[in-house]
């Protein structure tokens, strides 16, 4: 006999599928075991027992009086002998005797092998086979769309990605932490969830950034007590599932051969099922004990009619009426899982059970064949899905990345990470993260915070814990704030700088820091941003002293002469996008410090003659070739530092004699050849920029610049220097590298401040001694040939070398 357990492999291939297995599922896998015995029982029978019994027939007498004689012989020869009367010497024994039919053993069978084959129905012949393909039909209908490569694989993954979401300890934290929160509570969310999913988390509400709280519940606060409750391998393990599930959901999304697999199946079966049913109940009747035969082997066996005994009919027909009551359970099972699948749309799964009774609000609807897989989950568990749907929020993962973040970056790691910046401020640089950690809010000797290339940002409450910060740098980051934040850096922060690529990455808060001092901003705005409506605010800042914009734009905007009344320092740096429309510079009547860099001027702007509290101007990197308009200079009696570099400008004029207030002067990177006399009537300079142009000759003039501290000629075409140049005495930097100079005047050793000399690329054979009366040059602030300083006197050299 056939052991049931070798038909094993027809049904479930995995244990691991059970869960994708609905109680109709697995009622009708009990079904068809059931079944398979009942075929599996018939089959055995049919093998071990004689199929069927036959004996002739006795014939009557005719009538006819043709066939008297041969009638009356066959009935001789078939009518049974009187029993022998007793005899005297056999007085008590008398013989039972049957009718005689002079057939042997091998007559026989061949009579029941013949009768079998014509005169046995063939369903009574063949129902345990019959039953035996069905139910084999039956289990892999149902289980085929664990075998279809295009499904299986599907499958496979999605059990093996659920498994490990549901053993998570990630997946336990969270739903633990949601099933420690006050019953109440839960039933305020669930009563107000479909009316807002912002959170009220203080007095001033929601957050300024429309999407600041608004996928952020309290509740998912990292807690510093339970931070280390898991440990680091549990963490990459949660975040590498939260990877898995999004781009198997992206993937199982796309299409629904899962649903039209099973949906298929289940049609087939009803389909067989009512076949099963429909030649089942008009051929039961076909099963019979008794059944006459009639076949044409007379001349083998003188007998051509016969009366067979089917020895199983009577089991068989037993079976058969069992088998159909188990088949139409099996229909009507598989009617309902029709019903069940076309009821609703099984396509579309909502996890708004789950929202309201974990307050976890981002969970995202699902579709197709992610839909249908969670369905069928519910059938087995729903607990599966409440679990599964941890790993779909994104509320989740940004507080599992927020946890990881903690544990890696602790308050002793980030201390390490302190420099004291260009504003000389104790700043923590970040660069690159996943997140803020939490522990930054625990270094509260912090004074400015940056943060470079940091997605989905969230500045939390605990900001408020730095009492010093005044300066926070956002580069490329995209940043959240909660309102009590906001509060916080209303009142202290100073200072903000902002480098972005898109506007949208703008921050909306920053124009209600009604304390900010200093605004920086880097990144791409609109040509015509006087029309947008995001600057337009800058109006509230009503503490701004300095604003810089490093961007395109082709005019001032609106927004920064609306704050032009206590705007003290205005930086454009235009990458090369002409600059046009200036007359709103002359609005800005307190503007001390002034830059138009890179921005393709071919004239000072007149307006900047207007700024009489201007006191530095920077023009670098611009078209300026004529700087005839320097005279209108002279009513900007404040001005101090002119910086016109990195232009074409090729002479200067005379005029410039009348800005006495000058005490820095860049000219560097220009195209100038001659410097006329009247530039050092400028008496108060002290710094003189003249590198990187075509200068052959220094006026004796320069010494009457007795303020002098810096002067470069670097890169230019001097041949010799004025002996009045050593009687600049507070020079401290002298530079006149790269030109054509033979010899250094021994006078240079009256420049006792000097401390830095560049005299590199020259034509110098030998340095004068005198350079050993610069008590305040160094080695390091000599810039020569080392076979040139070799020619000092070793005295010099030892001098140089000493710290």
């Amino acid at each position: 006999m056939i052991p049931v357990t070798e038909f094993r492999q027809f049904s479930e291939q995995q244990p691991a599928f059970r869960v994708l297995k609905p109680w109709w599922d697995v009622f009708t896998d009990y079904l068809s075991v059931a079944m398979l015995m009942i075929g599996v029982f018939g089959c055995t029978l049919q093998v071990m027992q004689d199929k069927i019994i036959c004996l002739p027939k006795r014939v009557q007498p005719s009538q006819n009086h043709s066939s008297v004689s041969n009638v009356s012989q066959a009935v001789a020869s078939t009518t049974p002998l009187p029993p022998p009367k007793p005899s005297p010497t056999n007085p008590a024994t008398v013989e039972m005797k049957g009718l005689k039919t002079d057939l042997d053993l091998q007559q026989y069978s061949f009579i029941n092998q013949m009768c079998y084959e014509r005169a046995l129905h063939w369903y009574a012949k063949y129902f345990p086979y019959l039953v035996l393909i069905h139910t084999l039909v039956f289990m892999l209908c149902s289980n085929f769309w664990f075998k279809f490569p295009g499904s299986s694989s599907k499958i496979e993954h999605f059990i093996s990605i659920l498994g490990k979401c549901f053993d998570s300890p990630w997946t336990t934290r969270a739903l633990s932490e949601v099933s420690g929160e006050d019953s109440e509570e839960k039933d305020n969310r669930k009563n107000n969830i479909s009316r807002s999913n912002t959170i009220q988390s203080g007095p001033e509400g929601s957050l300024v950034n429309s999407q600041s709280l608004k996928s952020i519940p309290e509740k998912f606060v990292v807690d510093k007590s339970t931070a280390g409750a898991l440990d680091k391998k549990e963490g990459e393990q949660a975040k590498a599932l939260f990877e898995k599930v999004k781009k198997f959901r992206l993937h199982v999304e796309e299409g629904d051969i899962l649903y039209a697999m099973y949906v298929r199946q289940t049609v087939l079966k009803v389909i067989k099922f009512l076949i099963i049913i429909a030649y089942n109940s008009a051929l039961v009747s076909k099963v019979q004990f008794t059944v006459d035969c009639n076949v044409d082997i007379q001349d083998m066996t003188g007998y051509k009619n016969f009366s067979c005994n089917h020895t199983m009919a009577h089991l068989f027909s037993k079976l058969s009426f069992c088998y159909l009551c188990f088949v139409s359970i099996y229909g009507l099972t598989c009617l309902y899982t029709l019903y069940w699948l076309f009821y609703r749309s099984l396509r579309e799964y909502s996890f708004e059970y789950v929202r309201q009774e974990t307050g976890i609000d981002d969970i995202p609807d699902v579709k197709n064949d992610f839909a249908f897989m969670l369905h069928m989950i519910d059938q087995y568990d729903p607990l599966y899905s409440k679990r599964f749907a941890v790993f779909l929020s994104e509320v989740s993962e940004n507080k599992l990345k927020q946890l990881n973040l903690n544990n890696e970056w602790t308050p002793d790691k980030l201390r390490q990470k302190l420099q004291t910046n260009a504003h000389n401020r104790l700043e923590l640089p970040l660069i690159m993260l996943s997140g803020l950690p939490d522990t930054v809010f625990e270094i509260t000797e912090l004074q400015s915070l940056k943060l470079e290339i940091i997605k989905n940002v969230m500045i939390p409450a605990t900001i408020a814990q730095l009492d010093n910060l005044q300066e926070l740098s956002l580069h490329q980051c995209s940043v959240k704030i909660h309102s009590a934040a906001l509060s916080f850096l209303k009142e202290n922060l100073k200072v903000l700088s902002v480098k972005f690529d898109d506007m949208r990455e703008l921050p909306p808060w920053m124009y209600g820091l009604r304390n900010l001092e200093e605004l920086y901003l880097v990144g791409s705005l609109s040509h015509d941003i006087s029309k947008n409506v995001t600057l337009e605010s800058l109006r509230d800042l009503k503490s701004l002293k300095i604003l810089s914009i490093k961007s395109n734009v082709s005019k001032i905007p609106q927004a920064v002469v609306d704050v032009s009344s206590h705007l003290q320092k205005m930086c454009i740096h235009n990458d090369g996008t002409k600059l046009v429309m200036l007359n709103n510079l002359k609005k800005m009547t307190n503007l001390t410090e002034l830059e138009l860099v890179h921005c393709d001027l071919e004239r000072i702007p007149h307006a900047v003659f207007s700024l009489l509290s201007l006191q530095e101007l920077d023009l670098k990197e611009n078209n300026l070739k004529s700087i005839e308009e320097i005279v209108s200079f002279q009513h900007l009696r404040k001005l101090t530092v002119l910086k016109l570099w990195h232009n074409s400008i090729t002479y200067i004029p005379e005029h410039i004699k009348k800005l006495t207030s000058l005490e820095r002067l860049a000219f560097s990177h220009n195209k100038i050849e001659v410097l006329p006399s009247h530039l050092f009537l400028c008496n108060k300079i002290r710094y003189l920029d003249l590198s990187y142009n075509d200068i052959r000759f220094i006026p004796p003039e320069i010494g009457v610049l007795q303020s002098l501290q810096y002067f470069s000629i670097t890169c230019n075409k001097v041949e010799s220097l004025p002996d009045e140049l050593y009687f600049c005495k507070k020079l401290k930097t002298l530079k006149i590298g790269k030109n054509s100079l033979s010899v250094l005047s021994p006078k240079i050793g009256n420049l006792l401040f000097l401390s830095y000399l560049d005299v590199k690329g020259n034509h110098f054979e030998i340095l004068p001694p005198e350079l050993g009366d610069c008590r305040a040059l160094k080695r390091a602030g000599l810039v020569v040939e080392d076979a040139l300083f070799e020619t000092l006197p070793s005295d010099v050299r030892e001098q140089m070398k000493a710290e």
